[in-house]
């Protein structure tokens, strides 16, 4: 079943978040990321006549025209990347157990243990303030930015008032959001919280190892180290207490579990989308996998079934819906409360979800990469995250071997590559 929403919640928007990042950079690279741009596209007349008439709204909204100017120097034509990136959105149109594969992965897992550790105290002092568990806090920061590492790859980045300039020049859809992050991401630059040259980031204006977008930050951002400055962009303790203060304003229960992987019996997809106490559920006759009971019979939960009838459910309680407003996807609230159990130390899940027999398990696609990169095909992180690099790399494979060149990453592809290495 593909999971196909509409962005639609008005705090937070993010894409899977694992392709979303920013740079620190320099005026430098500002100035020479902005100048390739005006080398390689022809002006747009259109596109700077809408930003003539952009500065003098913005003016009445207290943002000097000479800090526009300043913001959009040597910017001339609109970010194509970002109306490619807008229309395809995985985290609303991949297969629930591909986005999970990704990130509820070993290595989110290990890197969030040892940056528990390393940020212990910082963890601490925001769970105490906020009441958010810190296991909550590093799932959402490990989907968000991995851990900060994405914020090392300026290949990735997108000029944030370019950017939402973009959304609000040429998409329909988005043009009243695109001019009022744009507004907000102005008003943050005029008061000094971040430099012009620190400014990249998502596709949809996201920053900082929390991927806020700016109005998010606006209303949410917090200084936890005390130095003056709301730096999600440099601070951890900055970025996760802004994160920790979203959900707590929103209605964290603290110390509530997020909800229960539960087996679904016969006919019992009748009940998806359907509201009940555990205790009710339980009459009904849906157990946990390992048999054990509901802590809270008297709690509240709605059946999820994100792989349809034939895949696991979830019956998910008050704190699920309280993580969809940080990113209003069913597959990110999934993927932060099973990535958040495993940091908490925590059994994964139990029951396997209905992959067609094409489709390659996790350690498969481990695999499937090694290979590409023993044969000469991928030099790519081996991550199991099969993106553009991985799918160019399989399309070059199928290329040589005869197959139907489609990148996709099938079974099909695995076998050829395993009898492809013996020769």
């Amino acid at each position: 079943m593909k999971h196909k929403r509409k962005l639609n919640n008005p705090l937070k928007i993010n894409i899977f978040c694992l392709f979303v990042c920013i740079f620190w950079g320099s005026i430098g690279l500002h100035n020479s990321i902005t100048a390739r741009a005006a080398e390689t596209a022809e002006p747009d007349p259109a596109f700077q006549a809408w930003l003539q008439a952009f500065y003098a709204r913005a003016e009445k909204k207290g943002i000097s025209k000479k800090l526009c100017r300043q913001a959009f120097a040597g910017i001339t034509v609109p970010d194509p990347k970002v109306l490619r990136k807008a229309a395809f959105q995985p985290e609303f149109t991949t297969e629930i157990w591909d986005y999970l594969d990704t990130v509820v992965s070993p290595a989110n897992i290990a890197q969030g243990r040892a940056m528990a550790k390393k940020y212990r105290d910082w963890l601490k002092k925001i769970s105490d303030r906020f009441g958010v568990d810190t296991s909550v806090l590093l799932a959402i920061w490990a989907i968000e930015s991995r851990y900060g590492a994405v914020l090392q790859h300026p290949e990735r980045l997108h000029y944030i008032p370019q950017a939402l300039a973009t959304l609000a020049y040429s998409d329909k859809g988005r043009r009243e959001f695109g001019e009022q992050q744009l507004i907000a991401a102005l008003q943050i630059l005029q008061n000094g919280d971040v430099k012009l040259a620190q400014f990249y980031g998502s596709w949809a204006g996201a920053m900082g190892h929390t991927q806020f977008i700016p109005t998010s930050y606006q209303l949410y951002g917090v200084d936890m180290d005390r130095d003056g400055q709301r730096d999600i962009w440099n601070s951890v303790p900055d970025a996760l207490a802004t994160a920790a203060n979203l959900l707590h304003k929103n209605g964290w229960r603290t110390g509530i579990s997020w909800g229960y992987e539960v087996k679904v019996p016969q006919n019992g997809v009748r009940y998806r989308g359907k509201t009940k106490t555990l205790a009710q559920w339980r009459k009904l006759g849906f157990f946990r996998p390992n048999r054990r009971s509901f802590p809270k019979p008297a709690t509240r939960a709605e059946l999820k079934m994100p792989a349809g009838k034939l895949g696991p459910g979830f019956l998910c309680q008050r704190n699920f819906f309280i993580i969809k407003r940080y990113n209003n996807s069913d597959f990110y609230a999934l993927a932060v409360s099973l990535l958040s159990d495993r940091l908490a130390g925590k059994a994964g899940m139990v029951q396997g979800w209905p992959r067609p027999t094409t489709a390659l398990f996790a350690k498969e696609k481990f695999q499937l990469q090694e290979l590409l990169h023993v044969q000469g095909y991928y030099d790519g992180a081996i991550d199991g995250d099969l993106g553009s690099g991985t799918r160019k790399a399989i399309k070059d494979f199928q290329k040589k071997v005869g197959m139907a060149q489609d990148g996709k990453p099938t079974r099909a592809v695995l076998e050829a590559l395993q009898r492809a290495g013996k020769f």
